[in-house]
């Protein structure tokens, strides 16, 4: 975002050099909190990237040149709202469709977009937008699309939007859902905070049936965890409510196997069998992926200011951006042999 304009940009993975640049006009101002967005992820599908604004708005540019194929005004056609932070539950690709957690009226909770045109292909639901991502997953051979929206969890059929399965997951007051939902070994499994808490599912196409579920194993605000030989890695409480845990648990159970006190809220990314987390403060930490116990490789103080955005890892090179003063910056850093600066 700047000024008035959201901004889509490509640089050089290696150099960090601008190629291409697009600009959108923008009006959030930032609800809740200051910063005004965006807050989804770019995604990108066959030389082509789809992009949701704060305000709802989605985009459709060329991944090379950044040249505008279509934009919908999303919240404006489907009488979609801000909420707390403005749109936030980055747009899903699977089976030509664009997939997003609009929140809109009049059945228009989820959308689907024609990937080419940008023309409604299916709207179901009165499902209230949240902050999480949805996941692509296949249950009897067939693909599903697996949505966390504000109140509850559901499962569509991406081509149709036929629901296959769904349950109540949230909270009605000052609550966000927005940890993307994490599929493994035909489970699902979700997670909040604000008494929401976690649950486990044995899902299929005919529904989803509890394994587990509580408020004292995994309960995180918004970052994702991941899962590894049985064990689920991540935060454990909230930015705004004490110094959330980083934390391994037993899927199957949700037995607590051990609980890093300290971490606060802690983005994790999986490289084999280690762990990368970045805190919001610009911590960065590497890990053994082990349920034993926390084993610290090494960590660093790599940014300033809030390190609140997804980070990225990708050939050996790991991406954060942070924001500070109001102001945004992009680091590279390669990892595994060095850490050195880009």
């Amino acid at each position: 975002r700047l000024g008035d304009q959201e901004r889509v940009e490509c640089l050089s993975a290696t150099t960090g050099k601008p190629q291409w640049q697009t600009n959108f006009p923008a009006s959030y101002q930032g609800g809740s909190n200051p910063d005004d967005g965006p807050r989804c992820v770019p995604t990108i599908h066959a030389g082509r990237i789809y992009l949701f604004g704060a305000h709802g708005d989605l985009y459709c540019v060329d991944l090379k040149t950044g040249k505008k194929y279509w934009t919908r005004d999303a919240y404006g056609e489907f009488s979609g709202n801000d909420g707390y932070f403005g749109a936030g539950s980055s747009p899903l690709v699977a089976d030509g469709k664009l997939l997003v957690n609009v929140g809109g009226r009049g059945d228009a909770g989820l959308v689907a977009f024609d990937l080419e045109t940008g023309k409604t292909a299916w709207k179901m639901g009165q499902e209230a937008a949240s902050y999480s991502s949805p996941t692509l997953t296949t249950l009897g051979g067939r693909n599903v699309a697996v949505f966390v929206t504000r109140l509850n969890v559901l499962a569509v059929d991406p081509k149709t939007g036929k629901e296959f399965f769904r349950f109540s997951f949230g909270k009605q007051g000052p609550t966000v859902n927005a940890a993307t939902p994490l599929v493994f070994d035909n489970q699902l499994f979700v997670t909040a905070s604000y008494g929401v808490g976690a649950s486990l599912r044995k899902i299929s196409l005919q529904g989803a049936q509890p394994v587990w579920a509580n408020d004292q194993a995994m309960s995180s605000q918004y970052s994702t965890c991941v899962y590894l030989d049985g064990y689920l890695y991540g935060a454990h409480g909230r930015e705004d409510v004490g110094i959330a845990q980083f934390r391994c648990v037993k899927a199957q159970t949700g037995k607590v196997m051990w609980s890093q006190p300290g971490f606060g809220v802690t983005h994790t990314i999986l490289a084999g069998k280690h762990l990368l987390l970045l805190n919001t403060t610009g911590q960065l930490t590497l890990a053994k992926a082990s349920a034993e116990k926390f084993q610290q490789l090494q960590q660093h103080k790599v940014g300033r200011g809030t390190t609140r955005a997804l980070p990225a890892l990708a050939n050996g090179r790991f991406y954060f951006r942070t924001s500070d003063g109001g102001k945004g910056q992009l680091t590279c850093l390669q990892v595994g042999v060095s850490a050195k600066t880009r």
